[in-house]
């Protein structure tokens, strides 16, 4: 998975629990039970490697949709569009991810979307290991990969178990958090374009560096660049909490972000293959990117603190000349 990502497949419907006599069935849809048995989920992500890797080589958008939706599907079938376009022969150095020392963070829940999250290490990288969220919409649904973040080891989260050893889900709302997970995608959207909220998160890369390099760029030489940020939050783009061992939570979510930059005449304009591959229309005098982000922060509870970045990775997902 070339920072890219994957997905899975297969379902779960529901719990059969066997009492002294008779027998019941514990409904997915009206009980809070766990949203997938650890035998399956590591089914799911069995075949998500498989999948990816298959994705990767051949450099299939149509293998990808079948395993990743959300902001994850959304960076990767893109990418993949953009190199079946320039390399349709497929990639044949492409070097196979691999998984191994696989944990899974599964919470009780109520009903449909349900998810599990898998903290793997990887080939990609000594020091760090992959959060990958994998979610359902219904009994009958797929398995999908829709969040991935990369966080080093030394950042990992300690993350709460109840009594029975399952992670707990926090929802959207309702919670003691600074931020709730709902409003996230909105809060941090605001943050960059107008800078609303600024002491709510944590400064660094994905915070002021970013905005501090809009302004260096915002106006050059040889340019203009306008920026717009919305939020990604229905559907598979859902915010994913889960409860910390310290009181608070980490959260993924998304947002999307757009880039229009006009040039001065009579500039020679250089694009990357990647973007001329996705791009509609004719370059003349602008070209406007448009982007998802796929995010990973730790959020403080009761005790005070500010929002913090583990991960975020943008992925080009179209482009317009004008």
């Amino acid at each position: 998975m070339n920072r890219r990502r994957g997905g899975l497949g297969a379902a779960v419907t529901a719990l059969a629990l066997l009492p002294l006599a008779g027998c019941m069935t514990v409904h997915g849809e009206r009980e809070s039970i766990p949203s997938v048995q650890q035998k399956k989920a590591a089914a799911v992500l069995a075949n998500f490697l498989t999948v990816n890797n298959r994705a990767n080589k051949a450099n299939s958008p149509q293998d990808i949709r079948t395993v990743e939706s959300g902001v994850l599907g959304a960076t990767d079938e893109a990418g993949l569009r953009a190199r079946h376009t320039n390399h349709p022969q497929g990639n044949a150095g492409y070097q196979p991810l691999a998984f191994s020392d696989a944990r899974y963070l599964i919470p009780k829940q109520v009903g449909w979307p349900k998810y599990f999250v898998a903290d793997v290490a990887t080939n990609r990288g000594k020091d760090s290991r992959w959060l990958l969220v994998f979610r359902h919409a219904g009994p009958d649904q797929p398995w999908k990969a829709v969040y991935v973040a990369a966080v080093p080891a030394a950042h990992m989260p300690d993350f709460a178990k109840d009594k029975d050893g399952y992670a707990v889900d926090l929802g959207l709302g309702g919670t003691d958090l600074l931020v709730q997970p709902g409003q996230l995608s909105q809060t941090y959207a605001a943050y960059l374009e107008k800078g609303e909220g600024a002491g709510t998160f944590a400064e660094g890369r994905s915070t002021t560096q970013v905005r501090a390099d809009r302004a260096a760029l915002g106006k050059t030489a040889n340019s203009v660049t306008q920026y717009a940020d919305q939020p990604a939050s229905g559907g598979d783009f859902t915010p994913v909490a889960l409860r910390t061992a310290d009181g608070g939570a980490v959260v993924f979510f998304a947002t999307r972000h757009q880039s229009r930059a006009t040039f001065r005449a009579g500039y020679k304009l250089s694009l990357d293959e990647d973007t001329k591959a996705l791009m509609t229309g004719t370059p003349k005098t602008s070209i406007t990117r448009s982007t998802v982000a796929d995010e990973l922060v730790t959020v403080p509870g009761a005790g005070g603190g500010k929002v913090t970045f583990l991960s975020r990775v943008v992925g080009l997902v179209s482009a317009k000349g004008e």
